[in-house]
């Protein structure tokens, strides 16, 4: 949820320096703020969300289905990623301000998202994990 909660606060960062650029307010600050929110942003990506997917399959499936439960992951991330990137050229075109409050608005999903339905594992066994998950609101 730290990870989450800092790419949210990094791409908001981000995309209201780029919004003060528009709007011809504080263009001395804009370039140190979208370097610190990008390096921020670099920083919780690393610290949190990039290695999550991997993470949470190794312990909501059993073991016979790992294999096949991380191939279809590994597809669906760069998939993902893929798609992203292809898109952010696209955006900033439109707005680079609302690039990153579009991010950062998802980012904040993602935090919701976290808060309310991934189970906590730390110190369950599979079928308990299962069980909760079977049993969500």
């Amino acid at each position: 949820m730290a990870s989450a909660g800092g790419l949210c606060f990094s791409a908001l960062l981000v995309g209201l320096a780029f919004c003060f650029e528009e709007l011809d307010l504080l263009k001395d600050v804009t370039p140190m703020s979208v370097f610190i929110g990008l390096l921020a942003q670099s920083v919780a990506y690393t610290t949190g969300m990039a290695g999550l997917p991997w993470v949470i399959m190794s312990e909501i499936f059993p073991i016979n289905v790992k294999g096949s439960a991380g191939s279809l992951l590994s597809l669906v991330n760069w998939s993902c990623a893929w798609i992203v990137t292809i898109s952010f050229n696209y955006m900033m075109e439109w707005s680079s301000a609302g690039t990153f409050l579009f991010f950062s608005s998802i980012c904040g999903l993602t935090l919701l998202f976290v808060a309310k339905l991934v189970p906590e594992t730390k110190g369950r066994t599979l079928e308990e994990i299962q069980s909760s998950m079977a049993t969500l609101p």
